[in-house]
Protein backbone atom coordinates (compact mmCIF):
# COMPACT_ATOMS: atom_id res chain seq x y z
CA UNK A 1 0.00 0.00 0.00
CA UNK A 2 1.29 3.54 -1.12
CA UNK A 3 0.65 6.62 0.86
CA UNK A 4 -1.51 8.30 -1.93
CA UNK A 5 -4.08 5.32 -0.36
CA UNK A 6 -3.63 6.58 3.64
CA UNK A 7 -6.66 8.37 4.21
CA UNK A 8 -6.21 12.43 4.70
CA UNK A 9 -5.86 13.50 8.15
CA UNK A 10 -6.59 17.28 9.68
CA UNK A 11 -3.82 19.35 10.32
CA UNK A 12 -3.81 19.42 13.79
CA UNK A 13 -0.19 21.39 13.87
CA UNK A 14 -2.61 24.41 12.33
CA UNK A 15 -4.59 25.88 15.27
CA UNK A 16 -6.53 27.76 12.50
CA UNK A 17 -8.21 24.54 11.43
CA UNK A 18 -9.93 23.70 14.82
CA UNK A 19 -13.62 24.25 14.96
CA UNK A 20 -12.75 26.36 18.41
CA UNK A 21 -10.65 28.63 16.76
CA UNK A 22 -13.37 30.06 14.01
CA UNK A 23 -15.44 32.87 13.97
CA UNK A 24 -17.64 31.09 11.51
CA UNK A 25 -19.50 28.85 13.31
CA UNK A 26 -19.96 30.51 16.91
CA UNK A 27 -21.90 33.60 14.88
CA UNK A 28 -23.56 30.57 12.71
CA UNK A 29 -24.27 28.76 15.76
CA UNK A 30 -25.73 31.74 17.32
CA UNK A 31 -27.69 32.73 14.91
CA UNK A 32 -29.41 30.06 14.38
CA UNK A 33 -30.22 29.85 18.32
CA UNK A 34 -31.04 33.05 18.89
CA UNK A 35 -33.88 33.21 16.05
CA UNK A 36 -34.66 29.72 17.64
CA UNK A 37 -35.34 31.69 21.35
CA UNK A 38 -37.31 34.31 19.40
CA UNK A 39 -39.74 31.54 17.84
CA UNK A 40 -42.51 31.85 20.62
CA UNK A 41 -42.32 35.08 21.68
CA UNK A 42 -43.64 35.71 17.92
CA UNK A 43 -45.80 32.51 17.59
CA UNK A 44 -47.87 34.81 20.02
CA UNK A 45 -48.08 37.22 17.62
CA UNK A 46 -48.20 34.84 14.67
CA UNK A 47 -44.89 35.92 13.36
CA UNK A 48 -41.85 34.12 11.70
CA UNK A 49 -38.53 36.08 12.53
CA UNK A 50 -38.58 37.11 8.87
CA UNK A 51 -41.88 38.72 9.03
CA UNK A 52 -41.03 40.64 11.99
CA UNK A 53 -37.76 41.97 10.75
CA UNK A 54 -39.89 43.03 7.40
CA UNK A 55 -42.33 44.70 9.73
CA UNK A 56 -39.83 46.55 12.10
CA UNK A 57 -38.95 48.55 9.05
CA UNK A 58 -42.09 49.33 7.98
CA UNK A 59 -43.26 50.46 11.54
CA UNK A 60 -40.11 52.64 11.16
CA UNK A 61 -41.03 53.96 7.58
CA UNK A 62 -44.85 53.15 6.59
CA UNK A 63 -43.37 52.31 3.23
CA UNK A 64 -40.55 50.97 1.65
CA UNK A 65 -39.76 49.80 -2.31
CA UNK A 66 -38.39 45.74 -2.17
CA UNK A 67 -35.54 46.65 -3.58
CA UNK A 68 -35.11 48.86 0.41
CA UNK A 69 -36.33 46.28 1.76
CA UNK A 70 -34.02 44.16 0.77
CA UNK A 71 -31.15 46.00 1.03
CA UNK A 72 -31.69 46.90 4.83
CA UNK A 73 -32.50 42.87 5.56
CA UNK A 74 -29.75 42.08 3.27
CA UNK A 75 -32.04 39.58 1.10
CA UNK A 76 -33.03 39.52 -2.44
CA UNK A 77 -36.06 40.43 -4.46
CA UNK A 78 -36.38 36.25 -5.00
CA UNK A 79 -36.49 35.75 -1.30
CA UNK A 80 -38.35 38.50 -0.30
CA UNK A 81 -41.34 38.34 -2.76
CA UNK A 82 -43.05 35.06 -1.15
CA UNK A 83 -42.42 36.58 2.25
CA UNK A 84 -44.16 39.78 1.41
CA UNK A 85 -46.65 38.03 -0.65
CA UNK A 86 -48.07 36.43 2.37
CA UNK A 87 -47.65 38.87 4.22
CA UNK A 88 -50.30 40.71 1.93
CA UNK A 89 -52.19 37.90 2.24
CA UNK A 90 -52.46 38.20 5.89
CA UNK A 91 -53.27 42.25 5.25
CA UNK A 92 -50.85 43.63 7.22
CA UNK A 93 -48.92 45.21 4.09
CA UNK A 94 -49.91 46.30 0.63
CA UNK A 95 -47.56 45.80 -2.42
CA UNK A 96 -48.07 48.31 -5.45
CA UNK A 97 -46.24 49.45 -8.57
CA UNK A 98 -44.93 52.78 -8.66
CA UNK A 99 -46.42 55.10 -11.23
CA UNK A 100 -43.03 56.45 -11.97
CA UNK A 101 -41.25 53.25 -12.33
CA UNK A 102 -43.34 49.87 -13.05
CA UNK A 103 -40.54 47.89 -11.85
CA UNK A 104 -40.04 49.15 -8.64
CA UNK A 105 -43.04 47.22 -5.93
CA UNK A 106 -43.84 49.77 -2.95
CA UNK A 107 -44.92 48.00 -0.03
CA UNK A 108 -46.99 50.19 2.64
CA UNK A 109 -48.27 48.98 6.02
CA UNK A 110 -51.50 48.04 6.45
CA UNK A 111 -53.75 48.83 9.74
CA UNK A 112 -53.69 44.90 10.53
CA UNK A 113 -50.26 44.99 10.21
CA UNK A 114 -50.01 48.40 12.62
CA UNK A 115 -51.71 46.77 15.18
CA UNK A 116 -49.04 44.35 15.73
CA UNK A 117 -46.45 46.87 16.74
CA UNK A 118 -47.71 47.64 20.45
CA UNK A 119 -47.79 43.59 21.53
CA UNK A 120 -44.35 43.58 19.37
CA UNK A 121 -42.94 46.05 21.48
CA UNK A 122 -42.45 43.31 24.55
CA UNK A 123 -39.99 41.39 22.11
CA UNK A 124 -37.09 43.32 22.82
CA UNK A 125 -37.56 43.37 26.18
CA UNK A 126 -38.48 39.75 26.25
CA UNK A 127 -35.58 38.81 24.57
CA UNK A 128 -33.02 40.81 26.82
CA UNK A 129 -34.59 39.11 29.78
CA UNK A 130 -34.08 36.17 28.28
CA UNK A 131 -30.17 36.52 27.71
CA UNK A 132 -29.37 37.35 30.99
CA UNK A 133 -27.32 40.10 29.23
CA UNK A 134 -26.92 43.11 30.65
CA UNK A 135 -27.80 46.31 28.52
CA UNK A 136 -24.53 47.45 27.92
CA UNK A 137 -22.83 44.10 27.08
CA UNK A 138 -26.02 43.87 24.67
CA UNK A 139 -24.73 47.56 22.46
CA UNK A 140 -21.29 46.15 22.79
CA UNK A 141 -22.19 42.67 20.84
CA UNK A 142 -24.32 44.88 18.57
CA UNK A 143 -22.13 46.78 17.74
CA UNK A 144 -19.07 45.10 17.49
CA UNK A 145 -21.44 42.85 14.95
CA UNK A 146 -22.68 45.48 13.18
CA UNK A 147 -18.48 46.57 12.50
CA UNK A 148 -17.94 42.84 11.26
CA UNK A 149 -21.31 43.20 8.57
CA UNK A 150 -19.94 46.64 7.52
CA UNK A 151 -16.62 45.18 6.82
CA UNK A 152 -18.27 42.14 5.25
CA UNK A 153 -20.35 43.98 2.72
Amino acid sequence: MTDSAAPLLPDSSNPMLLLENQLCFPLYAASRMLTKAYQPLLQELGLTYPQYLVLMLLWEHKELTVKEIGEHLLLDSGTLTPLLKRMEQRQWLSRRRAAHDERSVIIELLPDGKALHEPACRVPEQMLTRLGMPTEDFVALRNQLNKLLTKLQ
